[in-house]
């Protein structure tokens, strides 16, 4: 049984080999043509100066990605980011705007201890 090629497959990468590329390479080069949208959520970001450790974010979150401990100043939260789904909960019941979603998209660590913001 023998395939043939279609004319109009050929056709096509050929006609596609010499283009630019679409997709940017990895590890990122060009960071200023990656565009994020308004309002993306990437990693946590958490300013312990202005938590006063009210536990509301440690109730709401659904992926029980948060964890409060008590420290010299009071409790805190540690944020575990292997478990996080990015909802953004947290950052939208805090009342003193301690948490927040930054623009890093990149969450890749060798160990899980790594994935931990504190």
């Amino acid at each position: 049984m023998s395939m043939r090629i279609p004319g109009r497959l050929i056709t096509e990468a050929l006609k596609n080999l010499f283009k630019k590329r679409a997709t940017i390479l990895y590890p990122y080069r060009e960071l200023d043509k990656i565009h994020l949208p308004e309002g993306f959520r990437g990693r946590i970001e958490f300013d312990r100066a202005k938590c006063i450790g009210c536990q509301l974010c440690f109730r709401v979150c659904p992926a029980k990605a948060i964890e409060m401990i008590e420290d010299e100043k009071g409790k805190r939260p540690i944020f575990y980011i292997y478990r996080c789904i990015y909802c953004a909960q947290c950052v939208e019941v805090c009342p003193t705007k301690a948490i927040g979603m930054s623009k890093i998209f990149e969450n890749i660590a060798l160990r899980k201890e790594d994935m931990v913001v504190k």
